[in-house]
């Protein structure tokens, strides 16, 4: 434990303009443990400033990234807002393990990806089996530690994104917080804590967190 006290690690974090990137990025940005952090766009939303690189990118066609240790995905999005389900699966599938495989190739040894509480790569609903499918394709690439986390429903103030209030959000967070940890709804702010918690000391292999396990 004590070489992680010494900040000597480089991040990676795709997804920094999401509700759970961007709760991620100020704290990776302020830990003493990180001596640069990338983060990777899709359209120019950051500015750089110091520790942080800002690339804008193709998820589909990614370039050579710089060298890098610990790699955050955060990516994510729903099949009304994408369009398609083909739509959504370029960005909940693809551009996840394209971001996952470009980072090892670069260097990469941990991983901490944000899924959804129900992925299941057998699952009959579209949505949950991307989730898992996209769980077995980075659990194989390699890396000596992977994280997953599987937050349930996400709490978090979408205007300031940009995107439209979700009233399922807004009611379940009023109704629901009384459910036990491993189902209740969950803020974005606690989400991203425990990821960068996750990879300060992984475990070997690949480790499932569920909601109940992110507070």
């Amino acid at each position: 434990m004590a070489a992680e006290s010494t900040p000597s690690r480089v991040a990676l974090l795709a997804g920094s303009t999401g509700l759970i990137g961007r709760a991620l990025l100020p704290l990776l940005l302020a830990s003493p443990r990180y001596t640069q952090v990338h983060a990777l766009l899709r359209r120019p939303a950051l500015a750089e400033q110091a520790k942080l690189q800002v690339h804008v990118v193709d998820f589909q066609a990614l370039p050579s990234l710089p060298p890098v240790d610990d790699v955050f995905i955060t990516l994510g999005t729903t099949i009304k807002v994408a369009g398609s389900q083909a739509a959504f699966r370029q960005v909940d599938f693809d551009a996840v393990v394209n971001t996952a495989r470009a980072a090892k190739a670069a260097g990469a040894t941990r991983l901490a990806v944000v899924s959804a509480l129900g992925a299941d790569a057998n699952s009959r609903v579209f949505y949950n089996r991307v989730k898992g499918e996209m769980q077995n394709a980075v659990g194989a690439l390699g890396y000596s530690s992977v994280v997953i986390v599987q937050p349930s429903l996400l709490l978090g103030d979408r205007s300031t994104l940009g995107q439209p209030v979700r009233p399922g959000e807004v009611w379940g967070g009023r109704l629901l917080s009384w459910l036990p940890k491993s189902v209740r709804p969950i803020a974005d702010t606690q989400v991203a804590q425990a990821l960068l918690r996750a990879l300060a000391d992984p475990k070997p292999g690949v480790t499932v967190l569920r909601s109940g396990d992110l507070y």
